[in-house]
């Protein structure tokens, strides 16, 4: 059973088993009391908490695992994180975060969602499902490259949908009637300006009906978008961002993070603390002596907080270890600063800090408007804010350690410095450490000790799943982990 099977709670009646992209075989995929097989009869407040939590899944559960090691962030005890240290990777990894939690999970939500909040112009929750659908699409092209996304999610109607490439996806291409993320957003952005029927309240895990807030995540969202493909298509990233500037909307303050919370009871917890803390999965990894080591050498305040010392003393282990893992009892793990007291999380999918660092390297990148200076300064303390850190040891911090909160050198050596800030900010979100290393090389990682996969080289990509290639012929079955995806030009 996937960690997302043991959260059904949080799908509130929904029947996560669906054939992936296409739910051909979800006729009767709405398990309720009245009409089971009437999408309608779901209202969006039914809808809505589902996609959201698919999302967070999607994000933080074995591709968060996956994308920490990698990162060198974690490392492999046992397991699949052992596996992946090496960078060994298979079409078996993440079949159940493909279909589980991915197409027949967050997904499929967001697409009945926004049928049945059109049907009663409950436009609150068109909008915010757009958003994060294309968050999810955006999440799921980013690990796989080519995905299904303009002929998935239509049932019978197309039982093997084909693949829309990336750069498709991320700019749309009208020939083929491929929509970009980017317009998906912007769509979802129009739909939560106009009137609504019904609001969401407490069904919106992550800022509990501010439409005002999700505005401001729709706007960020497309910063993150936009700096994605800023390597490959500078032009088109400069001017979303300069749009988004333009409109001075977006997430600005440490409360108005894109962060899913979770319940504190065994079956509601966030996936992070249950993959940490409380399943099989628990003894398969703990941090890494790199992270340590790094936080270490910038005299770090986050590192008491963002790592659990139970010895007294860090415990970790190097990257591609081949000895003895310590006992799980004195490892050094994800603190209640990634898992939440008791596993409510959040998750944090996008961040105040994520924003600043994003505009300070866009500043440098592509000459939008702004100080990078201040918005590198800005990241670094909205991140050690949200760790607990007091404003005075902050500003203790920044004068003790010029060198670290100053950039300096070119603009290259600025970006990196930049990005080194960024990556040690997204602790416990992998998946987003590794999109920005791959994007720009930052920050410098050594190699993995026993390092194998294709070449011995860390993977770009994650393999297509072998379920789709065995049932869906589009599906190329030689795109190995070493092939970098269509943004990925460093």
């Amino acid at each position: 059973m996937t960690l997302f099977a043991r959260h059904k709670k949080w799908v509130t009646g929904l029947t996560i088993a669906c054939s992936v992209a296409t739910l051909s075989s979800c006729s009767d995929f709405l398990d309720i009391n009245q009409t089971p097989n009437n999408p309608t009869s779901v209202t969006p407040a039914t809808l809505l908490p589902s996609g959201l939590v698919g999302s967070a899944f999607s994000n933080a559960n074995d591709l968060n695992r996956f994308g920490s090691v990698i990162m060198s962030v974690t490392a492999g005890a046992n397991g699949s994180p052992f596996t992946w240290d090496r960078y060994n990777t298979n079409g078996a990894d993440f079949g159940n975060q493909w279909r589980f939690e991915i197409y027949g999970g967050a997904l499929i939500n967001y697409e009945k969602l926004i049928e049945a909040a059109q049907a009663t112009n409950s436009n609150s929750y068109v909008g915010i499902a757009k958003i994060m659908k294309a968050y999810t699409f955006a999440l799921t092209t980013d690990v796989w490259g080519d995905i299904p996304y303009s002929q998935a999610l239509k049932g019978d109607e197309n039982p093997q949908p084909g693949l829309d490439t990336q750069e498709d996806i991320y700019l749309g291409n009208s020939s083929k009637n491929v929509q970009s993320l980017f317009d998906l957003v912007k769509e979802g952005l129009a739909d939560l300006e106009k009137t609504s029927t019904t609001n969401p309240g407490s069904d919106d895990l992550v800022y509990g009906g501010s439409v005002a807030n999700w505005k401001r995540a729709g706007n960020t969202l497309l910063l993150k978008l936009a700096l994605q493909i800023s390597s490959v298509n500078p032009d088109r990233a400069k001017t979303i961002i300069n749009e988004v500037l333009q409109g001075n909307n977006y997430i600005t303050t440490n409360a108005q993070n894109l962060a899913v919370k979770f319940g504190g009871q065994v079956g509601s917890q966030s996936p992070i603390y249950t993959y940490t803390y409380n399943s099989s999965f628990s003894t398969d990894q703990l941090i890494s002596t790199r992270f340590v080591n790094l936080l270490q050498g910038l005299n770090d305040p986050r590192l008491p907080l963002f790592v659990t010392r139970p010895s007294g003393q860090y415990v970790t282990i190097d990257n591609g270890f081949a000895g003895t893992p310590p006992v799980a009892t004195s490892r050094s793990m994800f603190s209640t600063y990634v898992t939440g007291e008791n596993g409510v999380g959040p998750v944090r999918l996008i961040t105040n800090w994520q924003r600043a660092f994003i505009l300070a390297e866009a500043v440098l990148r592509l000459g939008t408007a702004g100080d990078a200076q201040k918005l590198y300064e800005e990241g670094i303390k909205a991140s050690m804010t949200s760790a607990g850190i007091s404003d005075a040891d902050i500003t203790a911090y920044f004068a003790a350690n010029p060198t670290v909160v100053t950039l300096s050198g070119s603009n290259e050596e600025k970006i990196k410095q930049i990005i080194t800030q960024k990556y040690i900010s997204l602790y416990g979100n992998g998946l987003e450490q590794w999109n920005d290393w791959r994007r720009t090389g930052y920050p410098t990682l050594a190699p993995h000790q026993n390092a194998v996969g294709v070449d011995g080289t860390r993977p770009v990509r994650a393999r297509y799943i072998d379920q789709e290639i065995a049932r869906n012929p589009n599906f190329p079955n030689n795109i190995l982990q070493n092939v970098r995806v269509w943004w990925d030009v460093n």
